[in-house]
């Protein structure tokens, strides 16, 4: 059985997906076995680590964030080119696209703040506008 797990991993995920299409039409309980192997194991890179479980609960807009956070700590982290000129080019590449980023996220939270002010300023006109009825609706009720 190792032998066959090697050698798929020596030709990669088409191979395993193969595997997995195969297995999937022959028995489809073998299909699901290798899925099920796929994931655990994270050689599809999911799963197999609780850590990478959560991610996908969170939206896309975390995703994103995340991604850029990762790249900035792999190239700062990423040994140096050789060319001092191109290394402080990239580091400052990253540190303005992180700039932008957090940037760009005040500009979001600005604009739900401002949406949700204006729907709540609407509704509250909408409120005021209708007349006010008692408990059982006999009416208007007078308000001091």
């Amino acid at each position: 059985m190792n032998g066959l797990v090697a050698t798929l991993d020596d030709y990669g995920k088409p191979a395993w997906i193969g595997a997995m299409v195969v297995g999937f039409i022959v028995f489809w309980p073998v299909g699901l076995a290798i899925l099920a192997y796929l994931y655990w194991s994270g050689r599809m890179g999911c799963g197999g680590r609780m850590s990478g479980f959560g991610r996908w609960r969170r939206g896309t807009g975390d995703r994103w964030d995340r991604t850029v956070e990762r790249w900035g700590q792999e190239l700062r982290g990423a040994p140096s080119s050789g060319n001092a000129a191109f290394d402080e080019y990239r580091e400052e590449t990253i540190r303005r696209l992180q700039d932008e980023q957090r940037e760009f996220q005040e500009f979001l939270e600005r604009l739900r703040k401002a949406k949700d002010k204006a729907e709540f300023d609407q509704f509250m006109s909408e409120r005021r506008a209708r007349p006010a009825t008692g408990a059982a609706g006999e009416g208007p009720v007078a308000t001091a």
